[in-house]
């Protein structure tokens, strides 16, 4: 196995499906020639060709509305929004289409075809490079939302993503772009769209998140260790088909539940995961089911997102509460 970090699995993934399927057409605003604003898609258009891998002109609406063409015609495009704030003009495509084009033409159309996009914040960006609007995408029936933690899975749930016959938006925690490496199959393998993962057993809380929140909530659970609280930890890797059983277990086994998230609170996949504890396992309930979301508000310019982020000081902090009520 190779060890790779986040970029370097997410291009080895693509690089592997362009191989065996001829049918895969990557493409974006400066995802040929530069390889895209953070390299994910570097040296892919030397090795696979202009036909395959190419620049956008820089107008997303398009990017996405083409691919929907491609998808029906057969192809299988993997196109990029250069950030996840910039997706807002495709909104139309993907909701209007993308999301509804296999019930439009009552199974006759299929679209499959994934968006990626580099997601979150605290790498003090600019204003829309720091957007976290899963929820959106998770609200929007007909696509399916995936957002890896590390870049084992991040590899294996993208292969699935591609070869997928449903729509998939692919958001990629850049803040954890290069801060993980890990050993990674260098082969073909895919992990399962829908399928959680408890990354660690516990027995006083259940905590819930995924993509770059993983890391900080690990770091409270280490605090937490400490004052002999045993937190089990989920990495939902999937928004939406969301998995319930795996939710629902954990909390019915510990009884309390934190769910951690970046993007604003209200409305969110907190409130979700929430409404699943609350119908599910209400009655194995020891505490009230808290959401630990981003501020209902825009993020913050640079000099003020450390205000705005979780550190890991503020995931403890909720973890103490819960486990005290």
């Amino acid at each position: 196995m190779k060890v790779m970090n986040l970029v370097q699995a997410i291009n080895n993934a693509i690089d592997l499906k362009l191989t065996d399927d001829k049918n895969i057409v990557v493409y974006g605003e400066d995802v040929g020639v530069e390889g895209g604003v953070f390299r994910v898609t570097a040296g892919l258009q030397k090795k696979h060709g202009e036909q395959r891998v190419f620049d956008s002109p820089l107008a997303e609406s398009a990017i996405v509305g083409t691919a929907v063409g491609m998808g029906v015609s057969g192809l299988r495009p993997v196109v990029e929004m250069q950030f996840s704030g910039f997706v807002y003009p495709a909104m139309n495509q993907i909701v209007t289409h993308v999301a509804r084009m296999h019930n439009r033409s009552r199974g006759k159309y299929k679209v499959p075809m994934v968006i990626r996009m580099p997601y979150g914040g605290n790498i003090k960006a600019l204003e829309l490079h720091s957007e976290s609007m899963e929820a959106l995408f998770g609200h929007t029936p007909g696509i399916k939302v995936v957002i890896p933690s590390t870049p084992y899975d991040a590899k294996g749930l993208l292969i699935s993503a591609i070869e997928d016959d449903d729509p998939v938006i692919f958001m990629e925690p850049k803040k954890i772009y290069r801060a993980i490496k890990q050993e990674v199959p260098e082969e073909m393998f895919k992990i399962e769209i829908g399928k959680a993962r408890v990354l660690n057993e516990g027995t006083d809380l259940t905590a819930v998140t995924y993509g770059a929140m993983v890391r900080e909530t690990q770091r409270a659970m280490v605090m937490a260790k400490q004052q002999n609280i045993s937190v089990e930890l989920i990495d939902l890797r999937t928004i939406y088909p969301i998995d319930k059983d795996t939710i629902i277990n954990s909390v019915k086994k510990t009884g309390r539940l934190l769910i951690v998230n970046e993007g604003p609170t209200s409305f969110g996949v907190g409130a979700e995961v929430m409404a699943i504890a609350n119908e599910e396992a209400f009655l194995h309930l020891e505490a009230p089911p808290t959401r630990l979301g981003g501020f209902d508000t825009v993020p913050p310019l640079p000099q003020g997102e450390h205000f705005y982020f979780h550190s890991p000081e503020r995931i403890f902090y909720e973890i103490q509460k819960i486990v005290k009520f």
